[in-house]
């Protein structure tokens, strides 16, 4: 019996209504524009098995970030400024894309690694800053409950596939992980 498998790539551009094409439109305006990174639950599944998201978490160069959101306005893409981020998204699509404002980002850029995502080779943050936005994330009383338990998940699965990560991590999460 013949079997056809399918690319990841091609699964995310069918469930996200194409996402994946959306995704490789961002990056190249993100190439065009400057120095970024991908962050957030992306990043992480370039360390860790992966896990299914919607979102495309990024950060971009602050002065060039409005550059940016023009061009991507110019090429389809609806554009949201909030308080600490500017979120896009195309018309159709499930992808949800967040550039984050929050400077303590800002330097991740000039570290990051390049990997494949979605079929794409892209800029990721290195692991270690990775990990620091994930703990920032988590950390964060403002943000909701679900989205911070999923940032718990992220930290965790990083410190079973990367055990030297653990001491950076606070003690309250330290002793979860090794209660396992």
């Amino acid at each position: 019996m013949y079997s056809e498998s399918v690319t990841a790539r091609e699964a995310y551009e069918l469930t996200t209504e194409g996402g994946a094409t959306d995704f490789a439109l961002l990056i190249a305006a993100c190439e065009r524009f400057g120095p970024y990174c991908l962050i957030g639950g992306l990043a992480v599944n370039c360390y860790v098995e992966p896990v299914y998201t919607l979102d495309a978490d990024i950060v971009a160069t602050a002065r060039l970030l409005p550059g940016l959101a023009a061009h991507l306005r110019d090429q389809g893409f609806q554009i949201e400024e909030h308080a600490h981020s500017v979120n896009v998204r195309a018309p159709g699509s499930d992808l949800r894309i967040q550039f984050t404002t929050d400077e303590r980002y800002q330097a991740f850029p000039a570290r990051s690694v390049e990997a494949e995502v979605l079929g794409q080779q892209v800029k990721v943050a290195c692991l270690a800053d990775v990990v620091q936005g994930k703990l920032w994330a988590w950390s964060d009383p403002e943000r909701r409950l679900s989205k911070r338990k999923k940032d718990e998940l992220d930290l965790i699965r990083l410190a079973e596939a990367h055990p030297e990560l653990r001491p950076s991590y606070p003690a309250a999460l330290r002793e979860q992980i090794e209660r396992g």
